[in-house]
């Protein structure tokens, strides 16, 4: 076994591995102690087998070899590449035979390699299981080099491992299972993002260039470590539980979630109001997707700049989420002016119970409706008189550009009988309506 030192310091880079530290450590051990000839490390992907192994084989001054083994096509081009690679490892002074053809040859070239240099040598088999053209007994062959060669010991690094690989249930195999969700925010604490000041204005950034930073430390460490847990509860769990996948989002969020923060907006220990005011950040799925093309104008502008719309745009836009959301036959009962939208109640009688549940329009999406209804819909919910000047049509094709309105049939636009479907949210309607003073669940029937 290794000393308790050695495994401190890599524990400490590397954290929540200390099972399989220990494994690894107790199979590779020191020069005087014996290694099996053959043992398997597997684990899916971004768990940390190759850090922990490699950082193992360096920092205890052992002698090993490592080859990407899916980059070979052909068992030749396999065997040729470990031995240029087991000779190079070992500074032989005669380059590696330039036919290599099959296992048996290997093992006559590896054993008189490893007899003059007289230490013990691992060869790292990386991504073994993703040979393209593997023989039927190819992985059985490569484990017996190791019974047959006193001083190398062949690792398999493989995601899972089967049985019939090898042809045998004796070799040994260190499992590296995914991280769960507290192991993987104490890996993410360890390195928690600053939180930068960002100056309102010029006069900001002259006076307050000297001054101490807007967050200490400690708070935002805290800080970091409650957003984790909310990136991990709100998006990581379940398009994203790799550690590697789970830092880049939580990275990507990082920036606009403390951006209040850092303007001095919002004290950073209020995490629950912050959480509140940046809730969009948890709900969409930006970050997950990875973008090679930077965002459009057009885009910027519908995401960032969300309701810079005209006055009279705003209310098309209102009534075309009405008319996608309200039944057809309630139109007259909501939209006439000086009806109270209440019905008269006659005679007694018990309330009929319906047969079947309904559910609601809000969970079934936008509906489809003529254009005809939008254009009744709209006069009624503007509180004052429309200005002859007003071009209504022109300001549809505007929505239409900027995807807030798209069309739901493939008739002429111009056709009064042409269907419309609204492309907006429910928040986002509700922030519309608030910036025009117009109370829309007014004239929601759910």
């Amino acid at each position: 076994m290794l000393p308790a030192g050695l495994l401190q310091s890599i524990d400490s880079r590397y954290p929540c591995r200390t099972t399989q530290l220990a494994h690894l450590s107790v199979l590779i051990g020191d020069d005087s102690s014996p290694s099996p000839s053959a043992f398997v490390v597997h684990g899916l992907e971004a768990t940390g087998k190759t850090l922990i192994l490699k950082s193992l084989l360096e920092d205890s001054n052992t002698s090993y070899s490592w080859l990407p083994c899916h980059e070979c096509i052909t068992a030749r081009h396999l065997t040729e590449r470990i031995a240029a690679t087991v000779s190079s490892s070992l500074g032989a002074s005669d380059s590696a035979p330039q036919r290599c053809e099959n296992v048996s040859t290997l093992i006559v070239y590896l054993q008189n390699l490893l007899r003059a240099s007289g230490r013990k040598h691992f060869l790292v088999l990386d991504r073994i299981d993703r040979q393209r053209e593997p023989p039927p007994t190819l992985f059985a062959s490569l484990r017996r080099m190791g019974e047959m060669i006193d001083t190398l010991t062949v690792i398999f690094m493989v995601s899972a491992p089967h049985p019939r690989f090898f042809s045998s249930a004796e070799i040994p195999h260190v499992h590296f299972p995914p991280y769960s969700k507290d192991e993987s925010i104490e890996i993410l604490c360890k390195n928690p993002l600053p939180i930068e000041r960002i100056p309102t204005n010029k006069s900001d950034d002259e006076d307050d260039s000297d001054e101490e930073e807007i967050v200490d430390t400690k708070t935002a460490e805290t800080l970091w470590r409650r957003y984790c847990t909310s990136v991990w509860d709100s998006l990581a769990r379940g398009a994203a539980r790799d550690i590697v996948r789970f830092r880049t989002v939580a990275e990507k969020n990082w920036e606009p979630f403390v951006r209040p923060v850092a303007r001095g907006e919002y004290d950073p220990k209020n995490y629950s109001g912050l959480v509140i005011f940046q809730k969009v950040l948890f709900q969409r799925e930006t970050a997950l997707i990875d973008r090679v093309i930077p965002p459009t104008i057009n885009e910027r502008t519908t995401i960032v700049k969300s309701h810079d719309l005209p006055y009279y745009s705003k209310f098309l836009l209102c009534a075309a989420y009405l008319a996608s959301y309200n039944p057809a036959r309630l139109d007259f009962q909501l939209f006439t002016k000086g009806n109270d939208g209440k019905k008269r109640k006659r005679g007694g009688g018990q309330k009929r119970q319906a047969s079947t549940r309904k559910i609601q329009r809000q969970l079934l999406g936008p509906q489809a409706f003529p254009i005809e209804r939008l254009l009744a819909i709209f006069p009624v919910i503007v509180p004052e008189t429309i200005q002859p000047s007003v071009d209504i049509q022109a300001q549809i094709a505007t929505l239409t550009s900027l995807r807030l309105l798209v069309k739901a049939t493939s008739l002429d636009p111009l056709d009064g009988s042409s269907k419309w479907k609204v492309n907006v949210g429910r928040e986002y309607i509700r922030a519309i309506a608030f910036s025009i003073n117009f109370d829309i669940e007014d004239y929601m029937t759910e």
